[in-house]
C-alpha cells in the first residue's frame, strides 16, 4: 500500500465524501461473509468431515440471518415504518438483494453435497443413501428402525372443517402431504386422470407430519460388527418418514409428498422503559417469537405447486419468501456426520497449552501480582486461565468478592457452580446475566435463576441497553488492604466455544485498570452516573470519544509524515491496524476515511461484514481490508495505534458497531506491558501476512481469497493463521518462541 506524496492529492476527494455511495449495505456485506464460510465447504484443501461442517455452519447462519435481519425487514414494512440504510436502500429493495444473493449460493450449496462431498463420503466409506438405494438388509434395518423409534413419535396432522391449519414451529422440517379418499375411475373420472387438481376442490385434503427433532438427523443402518466390511450407512430421517406415509395414512391415496421448512421473525419489538419486570418481559418476548410471523419457507427444488398454494396461503407468505433447496432441505445434521471418528478427515487434533506463567504455578493471583497476563485463546487453555482464575478466588479464604458479566455461556459452565460455592462460604458474589442475548435468552434466564437460588446477587443488566462486557473482577484481603484483580476479554466465559474461537483475555492488578472496573460495576449494578473513566474505553460512556481521539491523532501525526517527505516505507509512518467481527459505524467510517485521506495507513482485519469501502481513490487509498476464515472463528478485537513509534494497544467486546457503541454496555482495555504488546503485534502481522486463510476486499463488497506461494509451501504465510500461531503456541511452551524480542 503506499501513499501519495502529495498531502494536497489526499486531502481533494475525488468522489462525493457525503453520498451514499462510500457505504455498502450490511445485509449483503454479511452474506458476502456467509459466501467465504461456503467457500470452506467448497475447498477441497479442507478436510472432509470438516467441509461437511461448514455445510452446517453455512446453513444455520443463514438460519440466524433470516431470522433476525430478513424478519426486521420484514417488520419495518409491516408496521409501516420505512427507513433507508446508510447506503440508501429501502426495506423492499434490501429483500430483492438478498434474494438476488442467496439463490446462487443456495444452488452452489447444493451441487457442492451432491456432486463433491456426498460421493467422497461414499470414498471414505461414509454412504449417504437414498430410499431407493437400499439394499434388502439397509431397508430391513430402516423400517425395524421406523416401526420402533419413529412411528410412535409422528403426528399426522390433517386440514379439514374438524381441524384448523397446525402450529409449525421455527425451524421445524415437515412433509406436506395432499391426499384424498382411493377414487373409483367409474364415478370420478376427473380425479383418476388429474391427481393434481387444485386442492380446494372437494375430496383433496392437506396433511402435515413433522419431521421429530428429537431423534438424529441421519438414521444409522449399520452396527459396529459390519462398518469394517461395508461402511457407515446412514439414511435422512426425513427420507424414513417420507417412504413410510402409508403408515400413517391408512386406506388414503397420497397424491403428492412434499418436505417443507419454515423459519419465524426472530425480531420481536420490545420496550423496555414500559418494563416493571425485565425477566417476565424477556419470558413474555420468547413466548411472542415462538408464534411470530413466518419470513421464509423452504421447498424441495421440484415443488407441487397446489400444495405450495396451501402453504402459501396459509403462512401469509409471497412466492418470494419461497425457497428451492435443490439437495437438502436442512444442512444442520451435517454436524452429526462431522463426529465419526475419522481422524484423517478431520483437521490434526489440537489441545490448548496452558500459559507459560502459569503452567508451574500454584498461586494464580502471585503471577498477575508480578505482571499482566494475557491468554490467547484457543491457542492457550482457557481451563487453565480464565476457569482457573474463577475457580482460585472461588475457594481461597482471602477472597472477599466476585464479580462477573455473563453474556453467553454453557449449560454445565463450570463458572456457575464456582460462583454458588463462592456465595455458600460466605463471599459477596455479584453476577450479571445479560437476559437479552439473542437465542440465549431462554438460557440465560435458567441461568439466572439457578444462581439467585444459591444466593448470588443476580443483575439482569441495564434497561435500555445490552451488557455485552466480557470482565470480572476479583476483591483480594492482603496486608498492605483490599488489592483488586481482574480478566478483561475479547470472549464470553464460555468453556466450549473457547475451543473454538480465537480470543484474547488480559488479567491484570494494575490499579489504573482495575479502579476503572470497580466503577463500571458500579455502573452495571447500581444507580452509578459514573462518566469518567481515565483508562478503560467504556460504551456508551467514553469509548467512541476515546476512538475518535486516537484516530484523529493519527491524522495530526500524518502531517509531520507529509513534512518528512511521506516516504510510504517510513517506520513511522502514522497506521491504525484494527481486528473485529464486523464494522458498519459509520462515524467511525468516516473517521477511517477521513485519515486514508490525510495519508495514515489503515490495515483492517474484518472477519465477518464490513460496510466501509476500501481503495476507492479519493476516499479510501490507503484503506485495505482483509477477512480471515478458517478453523476457528476468528472472534478477538485488537485496536491499534501507531502514535510515532510509541503505539497503543487495546483489546476488549467491542466492534466498530453503531449498536457497539451507543446501545451496549461494552468494555475496551488498553495493554500496557510491553512483552504484551508484542504479543498482539505477532498476532496481527501473522494474519495480514497470511496467504492461505485470508480475503482481500474490493470496493464493491466482493472478496478474493489470497493464494499461497506453492514455492514455500511450510512457510507462515502459506500455513496460514491457524496453523502458524498453533505452531508459536507449541514452540513458546517449550521455552523457543516465535516472537520477536
Amino acid at each position: 500500500m503506499t501513499a501519495n506524496p502529495n498531502p494536497q492529492a489526499d486531502s481533494t476527494d475525488s468522489v462525493d465524501i457525503t453520498s451514499d455511495d462510500r457505504f455498502l449495505n450490511r445485509e449483503t456485506s454479511w452474506l458476502e461473509f456467509n459466501r467465504r464460510v461456503l467457500h470452506e465447504a467448497l475447498d477441497p484443501r479442507t478436510p472432509l468431515l470438516e467441509r461437511c461442517g461448514f455445510l452446517a455452519i453455512f446453513n444455520s447462519n443463514l438460519d440466524e440471518f433470516f431470522q433476525k435481519r430478513v424478519g426486521g425487514l420484514k417488520r419495518q414494512i409491516d408496521t409501516g415504518t420505512p427507513s433507508r440504510t446508510y447506503d440508501g436502500l429501502t426495506a423492499p429493495e434490501q429483500l430483492r438483494a438478498i434474494r438476488e444473493l442467496v439463490l446462487p449460493m443456495l444452488d452452489q450449496q447444493a451441487r457442492a453435497y451432491e456432486d463433491d462431498i456426498r460421493p467422497a463420503l461414499a470414498e471414505a466409506g461414509v454412504h449417504l443413501l437414498a430410499w431407493a438405494q437400499l439394499d434388502h438388509e439397509d431397508r430391513e434395518r430402516a423400517v425395524a428402525y421406523y416401526r420402533r423409534n419413529l412411528f410412535p413419535v409422528l403426528t399426522p396432522l390433517a386440514v379439514d372443517p374438524g381441524h384448523p391449519f397446525p402450529f409449525i414451529s421455527n425451524l421445524s422440517t415437515s412433509i406436506g402431504v395432499m391426499m384424498r379418499q382411493p377414487c373409483d375411475p367409474s364415478t370420478d373420472h376427473e380425479a383418476a386422470v388429474d391427481p393434481s387438481r387444485d386442492p380446494a376442490q372437494p375430496g383433496v385434503q392437506f396433511a402435515r407430519v413433522k419431521v421429530p427433532a428429537v431423534l438424529p438427523g441421519w438414521i444409522p443402518l449399520h452396527t459396529e460388527d459390519d462398518v469394517a466390511e461395508r461402511g457407515h450407512r446412514f439414511i435422512a430421517l426425513e427420507e424414513l418418514v417420507r417412504h413410510n406415509l402409508h403408515d400413517l395414512f391408512e386406506g388414503m391415496q397420497i397424491d403428492a409428498v412434499e418436505p417443507f421448512r419454515i423459519t419465524r421473525n426472530a425480531d420481536v419489538d420490545r420496550d423496555e422503559e414500559d418494563a416493571e419486570d425485565l425477566l417476565e418481559m424477556i419470558n413474555q418476548e420468547l413466548r411472542d417469537r415462538r408464534f411470530a410471523r413466518v419470513c421464509r419457507l423452504e421447498t424441495d427444488d421440484d415443488p407441487h405447486l397446489p400444495l405450495n398454494r396451501v402453504l402459501i396461503q396459509q403462512l401469509d407468505l409471497h412466492h418470494k419468501d419461497v425457497y428451492q433447496m435443490p439437495a437438502l432441505m436442512d444442512y444442520n445434521p451435517m454436524w452429526q456426520l462431522h463426529k465419526l471418528d475419522l481422524p484423517k478427515h478431520k483437521f490434526e487434533p489440537w489441545s490448548p497449552v496452558t500459559p507459560s506463567r502459569l503452567a508451574e504455578a500454584d498461586d494464580v493471583f502471585a503471577v498477575i501480582r508480578a505482571g499482566d497476563l494475557m491468554a490467547h485463546h484457543p491457542y492457550e487453555s482457557f481451563a487453565g486461565s480464565v476457569e482457573r482464575f474463577i475457580a482460585s478466588a472461588a475457594s481461597d479464604p482471602d477472597v472477599a468478592a466476585i464479580k462477573l458479566t455473563l453474556y453467553r455461556t454453557a449449560d454445565d459452565s463450570p463458572f456457575l457452580p464456582n460462583l454458588i460455592r463462592a456465595a455458600e462460604m460466605g463471599k459477596q458474589v455479584v453476577c450479571l446475566v445479560e437476559l437479552k442475548a439473542r437465542f440465549d435468552e431462554e438460557r440465560n434466564v435458567q441461568i439466572a435463576r439457578r444462581l439467585e437460588k444459591a444466593g448470588v446477587h443476580v443483575v439482569y443488566g441495564v434497561v435500555g441497553l445490552k451488557t455485552h462486557t466480557k470482565t470480572s473482577l476479583v476483591v483480594r484481603r492482603e496486608s498492605e488492604g483490599m488489592r483488586c484483580y481482574a480478566h478483561i476479554g475479547t470472549g464470553n466465559y464460555n468453556s466450549k466455544t473457547a475451543n473454538l474461537y480465537t480470543d484474547l483475555g488480559l488479567f491484570t492488578a494494575d490499579p489504573r485498570i482495575t479502579d476503572d472496573l470497580v466503577e463500571l460495576f458500579h455502573f452495571l449494578t447500581g444507580h452509578s452516573r459514573q462518566r469518567h473513566f481515565d483508562h478503560l474505553l467504556i460504551a456508551p460512556v467514553n469509548m467512541r470519544k476515546r476512538f475518535n481521539e486516537l484516530i484523529n491523532r493519527e491524522i495530526t501525526h500524518a502531517a509531520d509524515w507529509h513534512a518528512r517527505g511521506a516516504d510510504p516505507d517510513d517506520p513511522n509512518r502514522p497506521r491504525i491496524t484494527a481486528k473485529m467481527n464486523s464494522l458498519e459505524d459509520p462515524g467511525i467510517c468516516d473517521r477511517l476515511y477521513a485519515a486514508s485521506r490525510a495519508g495514515v495507513a489503515v490495515d483492517l482485519l474484518v472477519r465477518g461484514f464490513c460496510c466501509l469501502r476500501p481503495g476507492v481513490p479519493g476516499l479510501s487509498d490507503h484503506i485495505r481490508v482483509v477477512s480471515v476464515i478458517g478453523r476457528f472463528l476468528e472472534h478477538s478485537r485488537i485496536y491499534r495505534f501507531h502514535n510515532a513509534g510509541q503505539p497503543d494497544h487495546f483489546i476488549g467486546s467491542a466492534d466498530w458497531m453503531y449498536r457497539n457503541l451507543n446501545n451496549r454496555v461494552e468494555c475496551i482495555t488498553p495493554v500496557y506491558e510491553p512483552d504484551l504488546k508484542r504479543t498482539l503485534d505477532h498476532a496481527l502481522d501473522v494474519m495480514l501476512a497470511d496467504r492461505r486463510q485470508a480475503w482481500d476486499m474490493h470496493p464493491d463488497g466482493t472478496y478474493t481469497q489470497r493464494t499461497p506461494d506453492p514455492d514455500a509451501p511450510d512457510t507462515p504465510e502459506s500455513l496460514g493463521t491457524h496453523r502458524s500461531l498453533m505452531a508459536t503456541a507449541r514452540k513458546q511452551t517449550a521455552g523457543l518462541s516465535d516472537v520477536e524480542h
